[in-house]
């Protein structure tokens, strides 16, 4: 991968979507400033992360709050109100208003095994009940455990004063370079890691519907089902129709496939790419100068 240093230092790489959200809501909720300040005033993130720093500045203040189309920064959050007790409002936008979404305040007393069973899988109301101090053992999980060493982490670092560690998404990383290299070589060399994966890998035609469906049945839990999504959105584009998805991983996908093939596309909603990917189209701007072999 040699363009992974390259990519960070262009500044094409945002900062890590989940790692941000689960420091940002510990600052939030312990009234810290460990993580919050490295990342407030940053032009390289993305909706999410956005919502949550305005939150945390408003916090204590108020009792209602927007948490726009983020299912994480929602989750977490409200998990949070509903164990503490704090009574708070959450006001959803976008596709958040159309995603399965437990609101059931009982949860907080559940086992984490159970907890990540709702909302068709997805592990976030886990990960809120690791993070506000559920120490129970758990599977195996990448997000699971990605909670568990954020919430070491800033334990770490509360003790001892300072601010947490800022790191850069590895999942999109992972993923530019790999199609960066398929620019250069013809060749992909990619193994999709866990769900965020599967739209850029369902494209390549690394995995398939069915291994999707039986690997990462969350899928059908994100802003829209990324399943049934990504096969819409490949026979628009090998029809050459509109891409009308408004799920920012499927955008991103379909849109390097699209230049990877010398496709011609057209999104309606080009903008949802920033919920996590606030440089995507100048991601491919320089990825189609590689295409190109100018740069």
């Amino acid at each position: 991968m040699k363009d992974k240093n390259n990519l960070i230092k262009k500044g094409l790489i945002p900062i890590a979507k989940y790692w941000s959200a689960r420091l940002g809501l510990l600052d939030t909720l312990n009234n810290t400033s460990h993580f919050i300040p490295l990342v407030e005033n940053r032009k390289d993130i993305g909706d999410d992360l956005e919502a949550l720093i305005r939150i945390s500045k408003e916090w204590n203040t108020k009792k209602e709050h927007n948490v726009g189309e983020g299912g994480a920064v929602y989750r977490f959050l409200q998990f949070a109100s509903w164990k503490y007790g704090l009574g708070k409002k959450f006001i959803k936008e976008g596709t958040l208003l159309e995603r399965p979404v437990c609101d059931n305040p009982d949860i907080i007393n559940w086992p984490i095994s159970k907890l990540i069973t709702l909302d068709e899988g997805i592990s976030q109301w886990g990960s809120a009940a690791i993070l506000t101090g559920n120490t129970e053992p758990t599977k195996d999980d990448y997000f699971l455990n990605l909670s568990k060493e954020a919430l070491a982490h800033y334990n770490e670092v509360h003790k001892k004063g300072g601010y947490c560690e800022l790191r850069y998404d590895d999942t999109l990383l992972y993923q530019a370079n790999a199609y960066i290299d398929l620019l250069k070589t013809g060749h992909l060399e990619f193994k999709p890691r866990h769900q965020d994966d599967y739209c850029f890998a369902r494209a390549f035609g690394i995995v398939q519907k069915p291994e999707g469906e039986k690997r990462w049945p969350e899928l059908r839990g994100h802003e829209s089902n990324r399943l049934e999504e990504m096969e819409k959105e490949l026979y628009n584009l090998e029809n050459r129709k509109d891409i009308d998805s408004r799920d920012h991983r499927v955008v991103q996908a379909i849109a390097e496939l699209a230049l990877a093939k010398g496709i011609r596309d057209l999104y309606n909603d080009p903008g949802c790419v920033t919920k996590s990917w606030p440089q995507f189209w100048d991601f491919m701007e320089y990825a189609k100068k590689v295409r190109d072999r100018k740069a």
